[in-house]
């Protein structure tokens, strides 16, 4: 058959005659026969059982919010993934997502986003199939086509990230693990490693385990390495031992980057030297590394030198050749979990930062945008060390600056005890010790009572006394990563992970019924707009009445401008005092950052490395340091309740900034609806609910943008600090020589004192004062522009534009009954929720033990 086929390919090439393309005819239909029988038997047989496989596997993607007994109970879904642990270790993990209440409310609202994706989706093509945006196409439609774009392109679910916060060995990766439920995924600090970078773990559909390994461009990792051979040059004319060039742990962490990077002997070169040599590890052009696995332990093997980097041997070099130097973050992806929604993002956070620009901007960056932080510390920690306290306030200023509205301190490794001393301890206790285990569960107790009132306190000094932080139920978790484990001492609800994932859990489904009654109310809006358009009913006043509610915008957004600056100007006076503590305390403040108990040793090139950096200076072992932030403390701790009362969203009073829009957006929809009922309209109209869902959309629009302005309005004053003391920080990191150390410590008082009597917090103050009215002004803006463009849109259209917008009537009343159905939604819920809290009344022996089962998805 081959030596037949050959010649007649050939034949064709050269354009022969059409006798041999003939001659093998007969084979050619026999051929043909063959492969149209295979394929009518693969379309008898094979392909539906593929059906029936699909179907089966489709039904069990429409169920799989299902009741966790039902998946256990139904064989056909185990017979599916016979043969493939990975399916079937991902159905065992589904069985254990929500409970049965939360499972339906849940699938819920997420037919109910697809479903609404799909109008917005349908309304999108019709109107791009029937109209280009040209200059020809009324602005009305250019509107409408962009908000439908912006919407369908709109995230089903922001990420939520969690923070893990604290300092090495305080078992962030060992607690991670647990919640996940994969030991030893995340290597865990020991005596030589510790975790070197941010690491992200989500969850999401694909079929493997993933990390994504960020690196350093190579401008920033050439600029870290102009920092950090500045920082290893050595001083000249050594002069007495309290000057000497001792190996502190800035040269110690500069020293040990370029020698896993370049090799030993890579310190005493240059950069020049440094930027012309090949590092020892193979660098990828994307600058970004991709490890997957089959199983969490293939991938956490793959991942381990890249988290963990070994500390040095003996002999003073790197164990072997590794990349961690040039890792900016992490992502770690595992296939879809039952322990992590899809959507929540835990991240274990290095307590101080990084000395590299980037990645410490990066570390910032991270905290300011999780909605939650856990300050991890360890139970023999939390007594004595004060670490745990400086995380603490980094926390609350993060809560002030940023996205964080919870702050818990998870106290680790609470299953350690020596019940001896304990025992000796609580001398003149009443109740008997009998065991280990009491005596943990009696510690635990304690601790978390004592910590929770001196949290609460610490809360209290800093945010306002009704912030949402301070109204959470659990401000301190006791945890047991080793016990969740192995069980011996205590059971999996004493060592409090199933709490922390309880916790996950709430959050999620919050955050998902708030996201989809957003994205509903906003689809049926621009809908709406739709509607509005086409009709055509009082063309001949609406002009008018339109007119009079302009005249009423423009005396409201008057009014709102006076109260944001009232508002805001609550801030003059703790500003003012503020700027009068920092000049009394800076000196003293400055001295202790400066001054060692053990003199200058170990310093000299530390106080460098602060300089080289204008002020911050961030180690992976020790306690962040950062002269500027310290010295304006004094404003801050006179700013801070102030500041948290303005920009809070919990319980409303006069003094923030969410009432002032709320109630100008209250005054508005009442007139618009008292302007429908004077002028005749229908009550339920579409012009009437247009107005009333985009003015909650555009006065809901604002809020990224005040979380954007407050990050920068908080930041200001030690950002105007730093900028006014970089000419002195630059002059201190040039010094070297005899007495080198103190000579710079002068550099810096003299730079400070100098700036201090030229107005350093005074222009620290304006600085703030002119962020919030920046922030003012660019609240009316958008009020102005955007109602105005409401209006506008509400305005009469005529024929021509009812033609060209009659085919989307059926789109519209489809979002109509979805809108109408969001109310139903939450209605329901609200009732299996009360169900469920009646059953638990009337028989608390046998629901008791379901508290986890609370209902979440209801207004």
């Amino acid at each position: 058959m081959n030596k037949s086929a050959s010649p007649q390919g050939a034949s064709d090439l050269n354009g022969e005659t059409k006798q041999k393309q003939t001659f093998n005819r007969p084979l050619f239909l026999l051929m043909t026969h063959i492969l149209f029988s295979l394929f009518f038997f693969r379309s008898c047989v094979y392909l539906p059982r593929q059906g029936q496989i699909y179907r089966q596997r489709q039904q069990y993607q429409l169920h799989k919010m299902a009741e966790a007994e039902d998946f256990v109970s139904q064989e056909p879904h185990l017979a599916l993934f016979k043969g493939s642990p990975r399916k079937r270790r991902r159905l065992d993990q589904k069985c254990r997502v929500f409970s049965p209440a939360e499972q339906s409310a849940l699938k819920e609202y997420e037919k109910l986003e697809l479903r609404t994706r799909r109008v917005l989706s349908n309304t999108y093509q019709k109107l791009i199939q029937s109209a280009f945006l040209d200059d020809g196409i009324p602005g009305g439609v250019k509107y409408l086509i962009n908000r439908l774009l912006a919407l369908i392109e709109k995230p089903s679910l922001d990420p939520i990230y969690i923070g893990l916060f604290g300092a090495t060995g305080a078992g962030k990766s060992s607690l991670l693990n647990a919640i996940i439920h994969q030991a030893m995924f995340l290597p865990v600090s020991g005596e030589s490693v510790y975790t070197s970078c941010i690491v992200q773990v989500s969850s999401s559909s694909c079929e493997q385990y993933e990390a994504k390994i960020h690196l350093l461009s190579d401008q920033e990792w050439k600029e870290e390495l102009r920092n950090l051979t500045k920082l290893l040059q050595k001083p000249e004319e050594e002069d007495g031992e309290e000057d000497s060039w001792d190996r502190d742990n800035a040269v110690e962490e500069a020293t040990w980057k370029l020698q896993v990077l370049y090799g030993n002997g890579a310190e005493r070169k240059n950069c020049e030297e440094l930027l012309r040599a090949k590092p020892r590890a193979k660098i990828p052009a994307s600058r970004i590394i991709t490890l997957k696995g089959e199983e969490a332990n293939e991938l956490s093997v793959k991942l381990d030198p890249y988290i963990r980097p070994q500390m040095r041997n003996t002999d003073g070099g790197p164990e072997k050749t590794q990349i961690w130097p040039l890792i900016k973050y992490i992502e770690v992806t595992l296939p879809r979990s039952g322990l992590l929604p899809e959507g929540v993002v835990l991240v274990d956070l290095p307590g101080t930062g990084d000395f590299n620009s980037k990645r410490d901007e990066m570390w910032k960056r991270t905290i300011d945008k999780c909605s939650v932080i856990w300050v991890i510390s360890d139970i023999e920690r939390i007594s004595g060390g004060n670490i745990h306290e400086e995380l603490l306030c980094e926390s609350i200023k993060a809560c002030q600056r940023g996205v964080c509205q919870d702050i818990a301190l998870v106290v680790t490794k609470c299953d350690k005890l020596y019940l001896p001393e304990y025992l000796r301890e609580r001398k003149g206790e009443n109740r008997m010790i009998e065991s280990q285990r009491e005596a943990i569960l009696e510690r635990n107790e304690t601790v978390n009572l004592q910590k929770n009132r001196i949290l609460k306190e610490k809360l209290k000094r800093k945010l306002p006394t009704d912030s949402r932080v301070l109204e959470a139920s659990d401000l301190v978790y006791t945890v047991s990563a080793q016990e969740y484990w192995r069980q011996e001492l205590l059971n999996e609800e004493e060592t409090e992970i199933s709490k922390l994932r309880d916790y996950i859990r709430k959050k999620f489904l919050e955050k998902k019924r708030k996201t989809v009654t957003e994205y509903v109310t906003e689809a049926f809006g621009i809908l709406l707009l739709t509607d509005t358009f086409n009709s055509q009913d009082g063309l001949t006043n609406e002009f008018l009445h339109l007119s009079s509610l302009r005249r009423f915008v423009e005396d409201r957004i008057q009014l709102l401008e006076k109260d944001v600056d009232q508002c805001f100007a609550q801030v003059e006076q703790p500003l003012q005092e503020g700027v009068r503590d920092a000049r009394d305390s800076y000196r003293r403040i400055l001295s202790g950052c400066l001054t060692r108990s053990k003199g200058n040793q170990g310093f000299h090139q530390t106080l460098k490395a602060v300089c080289l950096k204008d002020g911050i200076y961030a180690s992976r072992t020790l306690a962040r340091i950062d002269l500027n932030e310290a010295i304006t403390q004094p404003i801050y701790d006179r700013v801070d309740p102030v500041f948290g009362n303005i920009f809070r969203t919990g319980k409303d009073t006069g003094s923030t900034l969410i009432l002032h829009i709320d109630t100008f957006k209250y005054s508005l929809q009442q007139k618009i609806t008292e302007v429908v009922i004077k002028r005749g309209w229908k009550p339920d109209g579409c012009k009437h609910n247009f107005l009333i869902q985009e003015i909650n959309a555009i006065l809901g629009g604002l809020e990224e943008h005040i979380l954007r302005k407050k990050k920068k309005i908080y930041e200001s004053l030690c950002n105007s600090v730093q900028n006014d003391l970089k000419p002195c920080y630059e002059e201190a990191a040039h010094i070297t020589g005899k007495k080198a150390c103190e000579r710079m410590k002068d550099a810096i008082r003299r730079g400070v004192d100098r700036q201090v009597a030229e107005g350093l917090f005074e222009r620290a103050q304006e600085s703030m004062k002119n962020q919030f009215q920046q922030l003012k002004n660019g609240i009316i803006e958008k009020v102005k522009g955007r109602v105005s463009t409401m209006l506008i849109l509400a305005s009469p259209r005529g024929e021509s534009l009812y033609m060209e917008l009659s085919d989307v009537k059926s789109e519209y009343r489809e979002m109509e009954k979805l809108y109408k159905s969001l109310r139903e939604i939450a209605e329901n819920a609200r009732m299996r929720r009360g169900m469920q809290e009646f059953l638990m009344r009337m028989s608390p022996r046998k629901f008791g033990s379901s508290k986890n089962s609370a209902l979440i998805l209801c207004d």
